[in-house]
């Protein structure tokens, strides 16, 4: 098996106590033998700066049940493996922002790395993990389709708690308004730069989607012009323009074709090591908790269309 290693800041990176070098958002690999797993391979990943390492076993149980730090992804045979966060030296609580809405006490804070809030409304108590992003977030109190809510922005990201300490909405945001409705405007930095502009329904215990228009704001080069595809069918975008007349009468059952992917990525080398040059992207799919598995689908470009969609076997 090949394994991808990679992490979110620098780190140095151990197998068995050897010094691998140092992994970080670019690929770098090693090929394991089925001995080797099956015994378990000790893994240290030592970041830089002020926060603490982390540790764990390369085994059969990383690929079902990966560690909270990580995020795994299982592809043709072989996995990527994924260090998303690395606790702090210390790793005392620190409480960023406290707000009193209704009778909700909802609190801001960090933890060994985490980010959370908690929302207390009598015996009854809620905790959200967030992303970094909210790191700096503001509260403010908002009215909804006729109800109070507590609204907490982040950076490109809000949160929305109900008068009852519910976590209601969480999504990155690029901007957003309360009133009739809950308007966001979503970037989801693709290769057409497709943004979304979404508007959803409160009935005081849960929201609703009600409208979303995406639209691309760049024109995607030949070289990316398959992401930019598959990019469009995952934004519920106008798809549609990248098919070729004769496939665009089957546009309707595509989005079933291709399941629920929540993620377009590039091939790692070993795709290519297989396959030769095809003109490919892999789709993300979830498998469990910071468990996913990666399906690779090529396509047939003819006169600047799409004309065929075909899944690779590994």
């Amino acid at each position: 098996m090949r394994i991808y290693f990679l992490s979110a800041s620098p780190a140095a990176l151990k197998l068995n106590g050897a010094y691998m070098g140092i992994i970080d958002g670019f690929e770098r690999f090693a090929d394991f033998g089925d001995g080797e797993l099956n015994r378990g391979v000790f893994a240290e990943a030592v970041p830089q700066g002020a926060a603490c390492q982390v540790t764990f076993i390369i085994n059969g149980d990383l690929f079902k049940n990966p560690p909270d730090f990580t995020d795994v992804y299982l592809t043709n045979g072989d996995a990527v493996i994924y260090i998303k966060k690395y606790p702090p030296a210390g790793g005392k609580l620190e409480i960023i922002a406290q707000r009193f809405f209704k009778t909700v006490t909802a609190t801001l804070f960090s933890e060994n790395g985490g980010l959370y809030l908690n929302c207390v409304n009598g015996t009854d108590a809620n905790l959200y993990e967030l992303s970094p992003n909210f790191f700096k977030a503001k509260f403010s109190e908002q009215t909804l389709c006729g109800y109070d809510v507590l609204v907490l922005a982040g950076d490109g990201c809000i949160a929305v708690i109900s008068e009852s300490g519910k976590r209601v909405f969480y999504n990155p945001a690029e901007s957003w308004s309360c009133g009739e409705n809950l308007t966001v405007t979503v970037n989801f930095n693709t290769c057409a730069m497709c943004k979304a502009e979404c508007s959803f329904l409160f009935d005081g215990e849960k929201m609703t989607l009600e409208k979303s228009i995406t639209r691309e704001f760049a024109e995607p080069s030949p070289k990316v012009f398959h992401f930019a595809f598959f990019e469009s069918v995952l934004t519920k975008g106008d798809f549609k323009k990248y098919l070729s007349a004769e496939l665009c009468e089957k546009a309707d059952a595509l989005p079933s074709f291709l399941g629920e992917f929540v993620d377009v990525t590039i091939p790692y080398s070993r795709f290519f090591e297989k396959h030769g040059d095809l003109t490919a992207a892999g789709l993300v799919y979830p498998a469990g908790r910071n468990l996913f598995e990666v399906r690779y689908f090529a396509v047939d470009i003819t006169d600047g269309k799409i004309a065929n969609i075909y899944e690779v076997d590994s």
